[in-house]
């Protein structure tokens, strides 16, 4: 699914113009990111949670040439899924 395809599936179910409902799902993103950005966690009970992790400078192999390079540290956005939101998946 495209987000064309995922803000009108919002406004169908919230009674919301397509352009209003793009302007709150674009301005929801928009503030996960900023919060991830300052190292914050999101926590939506039921839906899952939004941190980041950092992952840790290493050592690696260029498969093409065998060299050894070196991997700098990375800060990653990590989404953990809820117990509701995993029972409704899984849901037969």
């Amino acid at each position: 699914m495209k987000k064309n395809e995922f803000v009108s599936l919002v406004a169908e179910r919230t009674d919301m113009s397509k352009k209003d409902t793009e302007k709150v799902i674009d301005a929801a993103f928009a503030a996960i990111g900023d919060l991830m950005m300052q190292g914050d966690r999101l926590v939506l009970s039921g839906f899952g949670s939004f941190e980041t992790k950092v992952r840790a400078a290493r050592s690696g192999r260029n498969p093409r040439t065998g060299k050894v390079i070196e991997i700098e540290q990375a800060t990653l956005p990590v989404f953990k899924a809820g117990r509701t939101l995993k029972d409704k998946v899984n849901a037969k």
